[in-house]
């Protein structure tokens, strides 16, 4: 079964054909760096008129790669929730009106599921197995069940992680997205430099959860408070404030997946979402996994980043468990909650 997914939630206009959930025919990813980096951030109107001009260009190229035509395609899905409601709004109208002028299945899928099933376009997992989605919106640590049963155990109480980093990168003015400039400074800069604090969280609704208000706050106004004595006679540089960073963002991280794997032992753990292109936490996760004995899926970084392959994968599944969904379907910037248990619902609110 081949499967049209859609991906528009934030700033990519993505689209892919993959066959029977898992193998990848074509993946194309438009991105809007160059539109949002002079406003160091997501201007959700410039976002969706963006993705008005790019979705027909960038699914007629998914289609021209994967050696498509409609006619080859089964089913056509999209991201219904979370996201911008307006960068939503197109790929998810988009999706339907082809489904209805084509008599093809439409299927709407939750984003953060999407990003969970990446790993899954690596290799096949077996269920249940860890996962921490970290991204500019949406920082969580969660237990999978089934393709669409996951099951929030942590998640950020402020600031997102990848917000943080493009905080801090707009700070040092080092452009946007953040992301890639930190992860690029951090290679030459003294992680010791600083000692950024990290929040403590306690008790048992709180001990997965994560917060990197604190952090942001701490490096972008009271970095001279946490400067180690040792390194008081050294400059100051850029590289320096970016690897401590780094190395505080990411220590968090993995605190909590630490605790989660003592006290739900998995035999395997997964990343998805755009931080999880950074080199020092994949560097990180995968020794954790080796230590703990467990496997790492850890997917490229074009599978981390917004993109139509999860979308079309996990829609896969959501056709075979649950059928099409609506025509009526609407749009969600919000997941209805981000504890406990939530399936992929067929509608938006």
């Amino acid at each position: 079964m081949n499967i049209l997914g859609i991906e528009s939630s934030c700033d990519e206009t993505s689209a892919s054909v993959v066959r029977d959930g898992r193998s990848i025919s074509s993946l194309v990813i438009a991105s809007q760096t160059d539109i949002h980096a002079q406003h160091h951030g997501v201007v959700p109107e410039l976002a969706s008129r963006a993705h008005v001009e790019q979705i027909g260009p960038v699914v007629e190229a998914a289609l021209k790669e994967a050696d498509c035509s409609w006619d080859d395609i089964d089913a056509i899905a999209a991201s219904n929730r979370p996201g911008l409601s307006g960068s939503l709004a197109v790929g998810l109208s988009f999706a339907k009106g082809s489904a209805l002028a084509l008599s093809k299945p439409f299927v709407a899928v939750d984003h953060i599921m999407a990003h969970a099933w990446a790993a899954q376009l690596v290799e096949d997992i077996p269920y249940p197995y860890l996962v921490l989605l970290v991204s500019g919106g949406h920082t969580l640590l969660a237990e999978i069940h089934a393709p669409t049963d996951l099951e929030v155990i942590g998640a950020t109480i402020d600031d997102a992680c990848g917000e943080a980093f493009d905080k801090v990168s707009a700070y040092l003015g080092t452009g946007y997205p953040g992301g890639p400039a930190i992860d690029r400074l951090a290679t030459t800069g003294n992680a010791e430099a600083y000692a950024f604090p990290m929040p403590n969280l306690k008790g048992r609704t709180g001990r997965y959860d994560f917060s990197y208000s604190g952090l942001k706050t701490a490096v972008v106004h009271q970095r001279e408070r946490f400067r180690r004595t040792s390194a008081t006679d050294a400059p100051e540089t850029v590289e320096d404030i970016a690897a401590a960073f780094q190395k505080t963002a990411i220590d968090q991280l993995l605190d909590r997946l630490e605790r989660a794997l003592d006290e739900r032992p998995n035999p395997a753990i997964a990343i998805g979402g755009g931080v999880a292109s950074n080199s020092e936490l994949r560097r990180r996760i995968d020794a954790c996994a080796h230590r703990r004995g467990t496997r790492a899926i850890i997917p490229p970084p074009r599978l981390c980043v917004d993109n139509g392959a999860m979308v079309a994968g996990l829609a896969w599944s959501v056709l075979e468990v649950q059928g099409p969904s609506p025509l009526d379907t609407g749009v969600s910037a919000r997941v209805p909650a981000f504890r406990g248990r939530f399936e992929n619902h067929r509608r938006g609110t």
